[in-house]
Formats: C-alpha cells, sequence, structure tokens
C-alpha cells in the first residue's frame, strides 16, 4: 500500500491537522515507509510459529489459593455510622 501527497492531506485534513506541501511530502515518505515495513512482516511465513505471551522464557511465580487474612467484617461494621443487615448505609446523592 502506498499513500499519495493528496491521501496524506486529506487525512490530515480528516484530523484536523494544518500541513503545508512539504510536511506533507515528508509525512508521506514516513507514512510509505511504514507500511513498507508492515508488508515485509505481513510476508513472513509463520504458520508453525506458536504465539507467545513473552519475549524471553519468563514464568509468574504463583502462590496457593488461599485465604491469609482473617475475617474482620463484623469489626469494621462496629465502626461504621449506619448498618442495616449487614450492609453500610450511605446517603442518597442522586435524587
Amino acid at each position: 500500500m502506498s499513500l499519495s501527497q493528496d491521501d496524506v492531506k486529506r487525512i490530515a485534513r480528516l484530523a484536523r491537522i494544518e500541513i503545508d506541501d512539504a510536511q506533507a511530502q515528508a509525512t508521506q515518505g514516513q507514512l510509505n515507509t511504514i507500511f513498507d515495513l508492515i508488508a515485509t512482516m505481513q510476508a513472513v511465513n509463520t504458520d508453525n510459529v506458536s504465539p507467545m505471551a513473552h519475549a524471553q522464557e519468563v514464568y509468574q511465580r504463583l502462590r496457593d489459593d488461599v485465604v491469609t487474612e482473617t475475617d474482620r467484617h463484623a469489626a469494621f461494621q462496629a465502626v461504621a455510622p449506619a448498618v442495616e443487615n449487614g450492609l453500610y448505609l450511605v446517603p442518597k446523592v442522586i435524587e
């Protein structure tokens, strides 16, 4: 895919960016270089390549999924300004 200078100016207008002819020509060259790189990467055969989650073989150390803290629900509700049926009551903010 290759962009013309008119394409670059149209994109700039849609993005509400004001550019002159010299800037449009420089941007056209940069964008076409990027599109050429993308086309080169898309041409690579990746059929037998498995997806990677990370560039290196690193693994997250995981801990056992067990409860480590005690239940302090009653202690927190004891100091709450208003509680009903185990729920915190808050003032109405939307009418």
